[in-house]
């Protein structure tokens, strides 16, 4: 082939390549991928009702099936509010005091409980009264073992600088919302913050508006905390069954407000109340002085919601901090403390997979 040839062929090559290029299909647009979605799963709202100073035997002692021990009954109202001290605490085998409701007292719950879920193995996460555990519920931490006196930080006194579970879901675009909560304040970033009225939980529920979590506490008159020596006058506190109807009418706006499908309730006691419970918690963490900070007494814990696992009690070790461990797992947010991070996340309680189950059938108005 002499060079005129060559460079011909050569010159045909060049042209089929070319062709062929420009016939190739152009590739297609690289599509955005779609944002991952928050919540890993259907629950939308979670909602964490907190009663006041219960232990496990002192309500569920008698509910069938459970780890319950059988004491005297107590009477409604009981007659005075047991000490609930860290120091009680400490001496509560010989201190407390034993005795319990029974169903007739509190049959609502007995009713979510046969329907839903009951953890019988959850415990607080301070062997303590109320304030340090509502830390825990909020933060999965607390630097006080001790109710702060009439419940505030004092004069010149400022608030905890700790990570919190309501920043954890502002970081992911989330809202939080505190219904009658008085800890909240004890912490730097959420004084005076997304705060409202105990009753205003039922208006915005009813309304089919909640947010992405909720902390929701009752009047003091419906708190079921046992009556304080000022408290005599007023029949109604330390009434557990008018506490219970508080927190059905609770339940009871989440249904009537279109929720259900999409939520998950927990319903559980801050503290221990100055009640014996037989089971001995495991000691996990110590206090400044040495004695037992954490784990606290059993409480008893009712999971309501529309794949909650039906008639079920739960044995799994859980304790408040499992709660917000439950909320970083549904909305994929951050772990305000490595207490949280550890924490098991209430997961056997719930059934994904199964065909959402209605409402609560025990709905007394």
């Amino acid at each position: 082939m002499n060079l005129v040839t060559q460079k011909k062929a050569a010159g045909r090559r060049r042209g089929a390549a070319a062709t062929a290029k420009r016939r190739r299909p152009a590739k297609p647009a690289k599509r955005p991928r779609p944002k991952p979605r928050p919540v890993a799963g259907p629950i939308e709202h979670v909602v964490i009702i907190v009663k006041e100073n219960h232990c496990f035997d002192n309500y569920f002692g008698t509910f069938p099936g459970t780890n319950g021990m059988l004491l005297a009954r107590s009477p409604n109202p009981p007659p005075q509010d047991p000490n609930h001290e860290h120091g009680a605490w400490l001496t509560r085998k010989t201190t407390a005091v034993r005795a319990q409701f029974v169903e007739a007292d509190i049959p609502t719950y007995f009713a979510y409980a046969r329907q839903f879920v009951l953890c019988d193995n959850y415990f607080t996460d301070v062997a303590g009264p109320s304030t340090p555990n509502h830390l825990m519920l909020i933060a999965g931490d607390s630097p006080v073992i001790a109710n702060p006196r009439h419940y505030r930080l004092g004069p010149g006194v400022p608030p905890f600088p700790l990570p919190s579970l309501p920043q954890s879901l502002e970081a992911k675009h989330l809202t939080w919302g505190n219904y009658g909560g008085y800890a909240f304040d004890f912490i730097t970033s959420l004084v005076g913050r997304n705060k409202f009225p105990s009753e205003r939980f039922v208006t915005d529920a009813s309304a089919g508006k909640l947010p992405s979590v909720s902390w929701v506490y009752a009047p003091h008159d419906a708190s079921e905390h046992a009556p304080d020596p000022p408290d005599r006058k007023n029949p109604l506190i330390g009434d557990v069954t008018h506490g219970l109807q508080w927190t059905v009418d609770q339940v009871n706006a989440v249904v009537r407000g279109g929720l259900w499908p999409t939520t998950a309730i927990f319903i559980t006691w801050d503290d221990w109340g100055g009640w014996f419970d037989h089971v001995d918690p495991e000691n996990v963490e110590q206090w400044t002085d040495g004695t037992q900070f954490r784990y606290g007494s059993r409480v008893g814990c009712l999971v309501l919601g529309p794949y909650c696992r039906s008639g079920y009690v739960s044995k799994v070790r859980h304790s408040h901090v499992s709660l917000l461990k439950f909320c970083v797992r549904q909305f994929g947010v951050a772990a305000p403390h490595k207490r949280v991070t550890a924490a098991d996340d209430m997961s056997d309680c719930f059934d994904f997979k199964r065909q959402p189950a209605p409402p609560p059938s025990a709905m007394p108005s």
